[in-house]
């Protein structure tokens, strides 16, 4: 009796310590993450004197919202803004249109070089993007396109979709096909049942890829730089890096920058968090 309840004792130790050592490695983690954030946030409201100096100061002495005022005010940071929603939402309706239409073709049907092309899909995004941007510069100035949101958006699309398709066929996947067998003998065609069976139940997985969509459009600044060159056109990423200046980097308009444009994702996961988390585990199931 003595020694299981020592030995009790021992195991209940273990996981205590266990559970300790687990909570440490996740703070530590965590901490690691969110330093970044916060060291940017604290930064914005710091004036450019207390920026530099020969002591980091963690809290600012003063706070200030001149950073924010003077990059709204002069920088066009509302085009610049809108230009990056503008395309990016035209880049996730493009991917998801012709995404889900590719994957559920893939998904259901079995036809020759089917493997092949989901092999395709995934040698493209091993290639540098870098790689594609001659090719889309030429196609894009050929259609009249270059220099435009709806260009930019075919851009990001060219590298966005083949994840999307990877993506949701993974949650077509998970569907069982009888569904829309009983669908189409009730008199429904192939798009009906898509539209009306797949789509619904696959809603957590098109959410979680219409994010994963989104936030690489919106935070994309290679193509967005050589692709556009005036303010109608230019997305956020390319309006902060062009406030750098040869003997200046202003490090409170860059901060106020990074806070004001992580506010819309930060929103936007907080409508899509749930579904987002039930479309990333259910991705993960077969049906």
């Amino acid at each position: 009796m003595a020694q299981s309840r020592d030995l009790f004792g021992s195991q209940r130790r273990t996981n205590w310590m266990l559970d300790g050592a687990a909570y440490l490695i996740v703070g530590l983690v965590t901490l690691f993450a969110v330093f970044p954030l916060a060291w940017t946030l604290l930064t914005s409201f710091k004036l450019e004197r207390d920026i530099v100096t020969e002591t980091i100061q963690y809290i600012p002495h003063e706070l200030t919202f001149d950073n924010y005022i003077t990059l709204w005010r002069r920088s066009g940071f509302p085009r610049l803004m809108a230009n990056s929603a503008v395309v990016t939402a035209l880049s996730v309706a493009i991917c998801m249109l012709f995404g889900s239409l590719a994957a559920y073709s893939i998904s259901r049907y079995r036809f020759w070089g089917r493997g092949l092309l989901l092999v395709f899909y995934l040698v493209i995004r091993m290639f540098p993007f870098v790689l594609l941007l001659v090719p889309i510069f030429v196609m894009l100035r050929a259609i009249h396109l270059l220099d435009t949101r709806t260009g930019l958006a075919l851009a990001y699309t060219a590298f966005l979709l083949p994840v999307a398709v990877w993506m949701l066929k993974g949650f077509f996947d998970a569907i069982p096909p009888e569904l829309e067998d009983a669908s189409r003998v009730d008199g429904s065609t192939r798009l009906g049942a898509l539209v009306r069976i797949v789509l619904p139940l696959a809603a957590p997985g098109m959410i979680a890829t219409a994010v994963f969509v989104a936030i690489a459009a919106w935070n994309e600044f290679l193509f967005a730089l050589l692709l556009t060159s005036s303010q109608g056109s230019r997305t956020w990423p390319v309006g902060l890096q062009l406030m750098v200046g040869e003997f200046q980097l202003p490090w409170g308009l860059l901060s106020a920058g990074g806070v004001i444009s992580i506010v819309p994702i930060i929103i936007f996961f907080a409508f899509v968090q749930r579904s987002l988390v039930r479309g990333l585990t259910a991705g993960g199931l077969k049906g």
